[in-house]
């Protein structure tokens, strides 16, 4: 009987009916460790994540492709990438992410879609993005078509990189699914229709990518041991009588939970894992604002409505009030070597990014998420002698350690805000006051001197801190008077009002070489703003006068209600910028961060490092939108609203197709003599970053209102009168 049906079988197989998985597997894959393993450029044109907390999985796009996948949390990049590769078996492959025609978009919601065309016109792919809202699954939709009426062949490559360290995972086949795993973490791909073949293999030697590529052909390796390691799958299509196929990555703690959730994801369905990720995320938008009639067309509200749901996405779901910076890894930090291994910065919790976040939100009427922020940098992130580090984890343990008092500020700024008079905040409100009152730094300057500016790059007197600071004590002493401490209360009014005193000795230059005025410069070493001190402005920049070097942080005197809009020294130190650090591109007018920043990519377009020796210039700053969101701020305050409303229609002109927008845009100094980098557009910096999205939600309220919805009345009565 077995005689018979053995020839029946393979029948079967061969006539496509039912999957078969090779059965001859040749063990173990050559080329361990394999490459160096990096992170991917961080100009994501997508970002996505269900919008229930039993899902912790993120995904990220770049280039085509799917790229960084986050899970458990928001810290933990656990995939490096997922890759298409398309192949006649005989003269070519090619990975879809290489191909110069690709699209993508927000299709609703946080959904996308992109359509890669080959090249040579030989095939066509459409790829849906969700995530699974029951599980830890990231699942793809894939439509694939072929344009010459040949078959083809299709595989799927993951690269996983679990645990923010790619250098220590291993991989085996299990069937018709491959998985990867380390200590802690897993990934598992799977298919629907189930992959007729799976591999794994070693970076640059023994991967799917690097096996087609050269040959065409994949050969059937079993097992990875430790290495930098990925996982291949062929799937059914051939883009003729077989087009469509679902993928699904699963995550979790060990190997079957990742494959469990893989499979359960794919028996679920595409189509109802859609339908329930797209209804999560319209239930949340329903409980906040619709797009403020501000913003004019049908694209700016797009964008308004990604903003939201992308800040929203930023949340930890381990860790409630947790928002990061951005889910990417920009230049040298995505390099994973030793200094930058395992990967953080941008991922992380910044205090400051998170009051602007928070803000953001709270301007759309997420008013609960700015409340979790609150009890997040109270509760979580604040260190007991009470400030707020530079940044942390999402679990609240710190990373970098500088210690930025706008960071401890700004957040009571937010609590006095939201109107949190209770006692558990209130405790933690009076630490960072008192913090704010007695630091003093290693040289002996003491607050509110700081030992990072909001640029992070250098100490001193800031004028940006400065009214951080300021504000966040008259806060404190609202919040103080609330709790019935007003003897404490008395103090932090009594140490703003010195401050302000000393502010224009600190920060105001009437002899400096940018006006024959009085302005206000980026910073000083020593509080005297009329001494030629020098210092070195970092990322390979020069050495100037510190009277030289302007940025535009004094804005903040006036959003948070501390000077007028029309104070003279303001007005001239707008003028000074204008000139310095602002250039007009076809998106509109930006501006740099200072004079001679050099946290940018290099001439040629590059990406940035901080390896380069001081004074060469090796790096460029380029313009940073968000800029133009506090202008747009500034000009309300002085009445001006049609030119707000036109910031904010530039600031929205900036965003991907993906409706993403970056940390910076490119400015005057083109990539030298390349194409392809015109001004305004995003450079590889972090994208999306979510101040800059929060920036454009606050403004879009703004201009709504005619006013900064963002200037603490407690602040501009007390300076200013009410």
């Amino acid at each position: 009987m077995r005689r018979f049906m053995l020839p029946a079988l393979a029948g079967v197989l061969l006539a496509g009916l039912i999957p078969a998985v090779a059965a001859a597997e040749d063990g173990e894959a050559p080329g361990a460790p394999g490459a160096h393993p990096s992170w991917l450029p961080a100009d994501k044109t997508g970002f996505g994540t269900a919008r229930e907390r039993a899902s912790n999985v993120w995904f990220t796009l770049q280039g085509g492709r799917m790229s960084e996948v986050y899970y458990p949390d928001l810290s933990t990049p656990s995939v490096r990438a997922l890759d298409l590769v398309v192949t006649d078996g005989k003269s070519f492959a090619a990975v879809d992410s290489s191909a110069k025609n690709q699209q993508v978009r927000r299709t609703g919601g946080l959904t996308y879609e992109q359509t890669i065309t080959d090249d040579q016109r030989r095939w066509k792919l459409r790829k849906t993005y969700v995530t699974d809202p029951a599980r830890t699954s990231v699942l793809i939709d894939v439509d694939f078509v072929s344009l010459t009426g040949r078959p083809y062949q299709v595989f799927a490559v993951a690269d996983p990189d679990l645990t923010n360290e790619g250098s220590d995972d291993s991989a085996r086949t299990d069937g018709t699914s491959a998985v990867s795993s380390d200590a802690k973490t897993a990934a598992a791909l799977a298919a629907e229709p189930a992959f007729s073949r799976t591999s794994v293999g070693y970076s640059g030697s023994s991967d799917g990518i690097t096996q087609l590529t050269k040959s065409f052909a994949l050969k059937n390796y079993a097992t990875a041991a430790k290495g930098n390691v990925l996982i291949t799958g062929q799937t059914s299509a051939d883009g003729l009588r077989s087009r469509d196929f679902t993928l699904s990555l699963g995550m979790g703690a060990k190997g079957s939970d990742a494959l469990t959730n893989a499979k359960a994801s794919l028996r679920r369905g595409f189509a109802d894992a859609a339908r329930a990720y797209d209804r999560g995320w319209k239930q949340y938008l329903r409980q906040v604002k619709d797009a403020p009639s501000s913003l004019k067309t049908k694209q700016e509200r797009d964008l308004y409505q990604a903003s939201v749901l992308m800040l929203a996405a930023s949340e930890d779901k381990l860790h409630q009030g947790a928002l990061i910076a951005s889910p990417s890894m920009p230049w040298r930090f995505g390099n994973n070597d030793p200094e930058w291994s395992p990967s953080g910065t941008y991922h992380l919790v910044w205090p400051r990014d998170l009051y602007q976040i928070a803000t953001g939100l709270l301007a759309a009427g997420d008013r609960d998420a700015a409340n979790r922020s609150v009890d997040y940098m109270f509760g979580t992130q604040q260190l007991p002698d009470g400030h707020l580090p530079q940044n942390s984890h999402v679990d609240g343990t710190p990373y970098w350690t500088s210690i930025q008092l706008d960071e401890t500020a700004l957040p009571i700024v937010l609590a006095q805000q939201l109107g949190r008079t209770d006692a558990k905040t209130w405790q933690g409100v009076r630490k960072a006051a008192e913090f704010l009152l007695s630091y003093k730094a290693d040289n002996g300057h003491a607050s509110p001197y700081s030992q990072q500016e909001r640029w992070e790059e250098q100490d001193g007197y800031s004028p940006s801190t400065i009214a951080a600071v300021i504000a966040g004590l008259v806060c404190a002493a609202d919040l103080a008077k609330a709790n019935g401490a007003a003897a404490d209360a008395k103090r932090y009014l009594d140490t703003a009002d010195a401050f302000k005193a000393k502010l224009a000795r600190w920060t105001v230059t009437t002899n400096g070489p940018l006006s024959k005025d009085p302005y206000f410069v980026r910073l000083t070493k020593d509080g005297d703003a009329n001494n030629g001190t020098k210092y070195n402005l970092g990322n390979s920049s020069v050495t100037m006068d510190q009277r030289a070097v302007t940025d535009a942080g004094f804005l903040e005197l006036v959003r948070l209600g501390i000077y007028r809009a029309d104070d003279p020294v303001i007005r001239n130190s707008i003028a000074v910028t204008d000139v310095d650090i602002a250039f007009t591109t076809p998106t509109g007018q930006f501006w740099h961060r200072y004079t001679k920043d050099g946290y940018g990519e290099k001439a040629d377009g590059s990406p940035w490092d901080y390896t380069f020796p001081a004074e060469s210039r090796t790096t460029f700053g380029r313009l940073w939108p968000l800029l133009a969101g506090e202008r747009g701020e500034y000009d309300l305050a002085a009445g001006d609203r049609g030119t707000a409303a036109k910031r904010l229609r530039d600031l929205g002109r900036v965003s991907s197709s993906g409706d993403t927008m970056p940390e910076q845009v490119w400015d005057e100094n083109a990539p030298s003599g390349q194409t392809g980098f015109p001004a305004g557009t995003p450079t590889a910096s972090a994208t999306p970053l979510a101040w800059t999205h929060a920036q454009y939600l606050r403004l879009a309220w703004s201009v709504q209102a005619g006013k900064v919805i963002e200037q603490p009345r407690v602040v501009r009565c007390h300076f200013l009168g009410c």
